[in-house]
């Protein structure tokens, strides 16, 4: 319940740059909703989104799909866009001046405009750290400068950010809260076009579409040759499914059908718009680096990591990065526990040899998903001691023990409304 000495309308800032963020920014928005109209109160939400976060109830004055850039030369390319976009904030923000902003993740814009928002007096709250922790270091003294809370959702984030004098809290990851879905087998292959008596490989090549672009190409030949290495062997029969980000618009959900049809012609592959399914019912995945490795591993679906930039990024990231894995799954057990193939690494016969193993019932399948499943709990542990008001397998955003209830608790306090 939250109690409040006045009846008024709130004005939020929240802003997501990415697919995996703008999801969790629909959650807060929507929990955020509840918890003031428990005291008669409302909000206006308004800041950076996509089709999830504007179907919360989010203004959108940019959209995120605009923004959904990465990697040192790729950004330079659409600098006048990203800067103009940039401006739009800053101004509605001015204009506006919210009782609270929320950023999440996407550190190369939300620093920027977490220093104008404190120089407005406007209280911050970071949610989804970025990977100051992998590099940029030097980022720190903006954390402590401009940042009023960082909520952090894996367990090795709190550590590092309080031994740097940040007020950082673990949450819990909101994806390890997800109840199961409840799409079945034979329901998910009926929506899609799918055989249920097949099995299936997910195929995850990004959430952007350079990422896309990049990846999916040499993704598509891997499994054109798993396709024709099970009818060599008469082996499983393969179908592949392509979840789609919700943030590609319709032209760049056009590119990745021409993408299939030019590098996976005569394969069976479905483009479906749930990841989350996907990986549950998926018999093993391609996952480039990113929230979907997170989304994996929570799944115990055994998956091969993959990623490319541009040679020049790449070679920048090489002299600056300070982690030994790329792949999150293998940074939260802090050890190879899925393969990685990266860069050069990364070609269609790499990606072959390391998921082969994978498929059948055996050592290597069975001991990746038994790593898996400890990775589960260390992005749960941290919420286990917290009551809630349902149970864990319930999952979701209105527990009180969930990680986007905490972020709503804690954004209260910013806008210094009492919750209890």
């Amino acid at each position: 319940m939250v109690t409040s000495t006045t009846n008024m309308t709130q004005s939020i800032f929240i802003s997501a740059g990415e697919a995996s963020g703008e999801h969790y920014g629909a959650l807060v928005i929507d929990a955020l909703k509840k918890r003031l109209a428990a005291s008669g109160q409302s909000a206006q939400f308004f800041g950076m989104g996509g089709e999830r976060m504007a179907a919360a109830g989010l203004e959108c004055i940019v959209r995120s799909e605009e923004m959904a850039v990465m990697g040192f030369t790729e950004v330079v390319r659409h600098l006048p866009r990203i800067w103009r976009e940039f401006r739009k904030l800053k101004k509605s923000i001015r204009a506006r001046r919210p009782s609270v902003a929320i950023l999440i993740d996407f550190p190369e814009i939300h620093f920027r405009l977490a220093k104008e928002l404190h120089r407005l007096g406007v209280p911050v709250l970071y949610f989804v750290s970025p990977q100051l922790w992998a590099w940029k270091k030097h980022r720190i003294k903006l954390v402590r400068k401009y940042i009023d809370r960082m909520l952090v959702i894996f367990p090795f984030e709190e550590p590092f950010y309080r031994n740097q004098g940040v007020q950082a809290e673990f949450v819990g990851h909101p994806l390890a809260e997800l109840p199961l879905p409840a799409v079945s087998r034979a329901h998910f292959a009926a929506e899609n076009g799918l055989d249920p008596a097949k099995t299936w490989i997910g195929l995850l090549p990004g959430s952007r579409p350079r990422e896309i672009r990049d990846h999916l190409p040499t993704i598509l030949r891997a499994v054109q040759k798993l396709a024709e290495h099970s009818a060599e062997h008469a082996t499983a029969s393969f179908e592949f499914v392509i979840p789609l980000a919700p943030t590609l618009n319709a032209r760049q959900r056009d590119e990745v059908r021409q993408l299939v049809d030019t590098y996976g012609s005569g394969l069976p592959v479905r483009l479906v718009n749930d990841a989350h399914a996907t990986l549950h019912h998926a018999r093993a995945s391609i996952v480039a680096s990113g929230t979907a490795t997170v989304e994996a591993a929570l799944a115990g679906n055994p998956f091969v990591v993959v990623y490319r930039v541009s040679a020049l990024t790449y070679a920048i990231a090489k002299r600056v990065v300070e982690v030994p894995h790329v792949a999150m799954a293998n940074l939260i057990a802090g050890k190879r526990v899925v393969p990685e193939l990266i860069q050069s690494d990364f070609t269609a016969e790499n990606i072959l040899l390391a998921l082969e193993p994978l498929l059948p019932d055996g050592p290597p399948r069975q001991s990746m998903m038994k790593e898996l499943a400890q990775i589960r709990g260390l992005l749960t542990r941290g919420l286990l001691n917290i009551p809630a008001t349902g149970s864990r397998e319930a999952g979701g955003a209105g527990e009180a023990g969930s990680a986007i209830a905490r972020v709503v608790t804690v954004t209260l306090e910013l806008m210094k409304i009492k919750s209890c």
